[in-house]
């Protein structure tokens, strides 16, 4: 589906945040790769996933009202079997009523749990200076803990996108440490180069978190994602 589209029906509905799942549309529009994931309504429809997937998995609550799914306790993580992931959802839902009692839920996003990788964030934000800016940095908690990122304005070339993986302080990390293999560095230009594409080609865009992308040793997979529009 383009993306002009599913803006359009987000702005009808009278939001401006997009769901995880419409803003995985938006990145395999752009083929950026995502982790393999359905949304089921039916515990049944879970485990179908699970046999032809695997474990473990990780679930999260579907809602247009959530945009912050891990306060609201929305996602779970390790699943490692049948019993778990009958009990996982049904304590999810329980906790997000909670927690969130207003929200609507409208399904089970189950995905695959990716093995342990270095985490890094590739998103973008309306500048009121320079406009469209892509930025790149260590992912997960680290975003926050460290705010060790990088910049350019929107276009970016590849030359621009290598510099932007070299700048940040993590980049040992990303080089790999005691003795871990170096991340896909082709992989993390190739996302940062299709991301700049999806901000240029999308001005309504006003912030785009991919995060965390797991950098591995032969690819680069994103597996959460968040975009606001104006």
């Amino acid at each position: 589906m383009r993306p002009q589209k599913i803006f359009d029906k987000v702005r009808k509905e009278g939001r401006n945040n997009l769901t995880e799942l419409e803003s995985r549309k938006i990145l395999e529009y752009y083929r950026i790769p995502v982790v393999r994931g359905t949304v089921i309504q039916e515990i049944k429809d879970a485990i179908s996933f699970a046999n032809k997937f695997g474990y473990p998995l990780v679930l999260k609550v579907v809602s247009k009202d959530i945009i912050h799914k891990t306060d609201a306790g929305a996602v779970k993580i390790g699943i490692e079997n049948e019993k778990e992931l009958r009990d996982g959802i049904t304590d999810l839902i329980k906790t997000v009523k909670k927690n969130k009692p207003k929200a609507r839920i409208d399904g089970i996003f189950v995905q695959k749990m990716l093995p342990e990788a270095p985490e890094v964030i590739v998103g973008g934000k309306k500048d009121p200076t320079f406009d469209q800016v892509v930025l790149f940095g260590l992912g997960g908690v680290f975003v926050e803990v460290f705010e060790d990122v990088s910049f350019r304005v929107v276009p970016i070339k590849k030359r621009e996108a290598a510099e932007m993986i070299t700048e940040i302080k993590g980049l040992k990390v990303l080089k790999g440490i005691r003795g871990k293999e170096p991340v896909d560095f082709k992989a993390l230009i190739d996302i940062l180069m299709k991301t700049s594409k999806m901000l240029e080609g999308n001005p309504e865009i006003q912030e785009l978190d991919i995060n965390p992308v797991f950098a591995f040793s032969d690819d680069a997979i994103a597996v959460d994602a968040r975009i606001i529009i104006d």
